[in-house]
């Protein structure tokens, strides 16, 4: 059975209707659960949660994770390839609608210029990302790319357009071990009108783009909804759903989850619901109980006190230091960015702020040769 099968049998109408029924007795009847079935991890999503059932759901979270990963934060960052797309997402500043974003493609010594500079820093594990836009940065582009830059970091992934199970199986054989692959927002209805053409306009190429990844080897296959396109009680439960599905077929790949919110960006799209901060929290610490052995990632979205705030509660990964614009680690960039970021904090600040809370940053815990990937 694909995802695309099983999302067919939770439908929009019926989670929204199980919602309604959650009662507080059936909270704190999860909370004294083991494990969760999907069911439960729904009963934790309701907005009708208590503060003390929050804190609870929190401290379980928070044991849970410090028993599977113990006290450390891997540390990464973006690198962004390129910013041309010819998708018309509405809430995206790569979109080919922004006619005002100066477009840009990094040539090899660019490449190299913002790797030194991610070196320089520390890190060794790096995300490539691009827009979509083939004939410009195509899965060639992608490869060369990955040749050049295995010599200078032990992992790295990629955040890109989705592909066939071959282009994923070329990456692979590259170098690249991780694909994350978000699909914005599971609402079938919605995604068109967020998508009115361009390739990403294809709902369910999009969504089996992971499986087709898992099927290539990928090492760890990331996911998430942009929280605020749709709904967000219904995607939070569908990213829940897709993760758990992904663990079960794919276990020999480790599955990631991002919790991305809404950005400003250019543009100017308006947040269809607007996700909180106590919102986000209690998704998070629900994620940790459906599936403990999943990583949790935090990017620079978010604002500095909040993600310090969460680093104990089930976060397994934060970027740090991140540009979302081709070239701005080592030129002035700004005005090519995807979207703004909320923590400017330096990696050497994150690395002293996780040691602060007690835990330890991770720049590498992984290595291609151990798979005997790079050529």
């Amino acid at each position: 059975m694909s995802f695309y099968d099983l999302l067919q049998q939770y439908p929009a109408t019926e989670i929204q209707r199980r919602l309604e029924q959650v009662e507080s007795r059936d909270i704190d009847r999860v909370l004294t659960n083991s494990r969760l079935t999907i069911t439960d991890f729904l009963c934790l999503l309701s907005p009708e949660i208590s503060d003390a059932q929050l804190e609870t759901l929190a401290n379980r979270a928070h044991r849970i994770t410090s028993q599977r990963f113990g006290r450390t934060i891997q540390l990464y960052a973006p690198l962004y390839l390129s910013n041309e797309c010819h998708n018309g997402c509405k809430y995206c500043g790569f979109s080919a609608d922004n006619h005002d974003l100066r477009r840009k493609t990094l040539n090899d010594d660019e490449i190299l210029r913002e790797a030194e500079h991610l070196q320089r820093q520390g890190f060794r594990h790096v995300l490539l990302l691009t827009g979509e836009a083939p004939e410009a940065a195509g899965v060639d582009f992608l490869e060369h790319a990955v040749r050049l830059l295995t010599p200078r970091f032990s992992s790295l992934s990629i955040e890109v357009f989705p592909m066939s199970r071959s282009d994923y199986q070329r990456l692979v054989d590259t170098g690249v071990d991780g694909l994350t692959l978000y699909q914005e927002t599971y609402d079938q209805q919605l995604y068109p009108e967020l998508h009115p053409y361009g390739p990403k306009s294809d709902f369910t190429f999009r969504l089996a783009g992971p499986e087709r990844g898992g099927e290539a080897g990928f090492r760890r296959i990331g996911v998430g909804a942009l929280l605020g396109l749709g709904d967000y009680l219904s995607d939070a439960f569908y990213t829940g759903l897709h993760a758990r599905y992904l663990m079960r077929r794919f276990w020999r790949s480790q599955v990631t989850i991002s919790f991305p919110r809404l950005r400003p960006a250019e543009g100017g799209f308006a947040p269809r619901s607007i996700v909180s901060d106590r919102q986000l929290t209690q998704l998070i610490c629900a994620l940790r109980l459906l599936l403990p052995d999943a990583g949790l990632l935090l990017s620079t979205r978010e604002s500095a006190e909040l993600r310090d705030n969460l680093l104990p509660l089930g976060i397994t990964q934060m970027s740090a230091g991140s540009c979302t614009a081709p070239g701005g680690y080592e030129g002035d960039e700004g005005e090519a960015e995807q979207f703004s970021i909320n923590d400017h904090r330096s990696p050497d600040e994150i690395r002293d702020i996780i040691a602060k809370f007690g835990y330890e940053a991770v720049w590498k815990d992984w290595d291609g040769a151990f798979a005997n990937q790079h050529p």
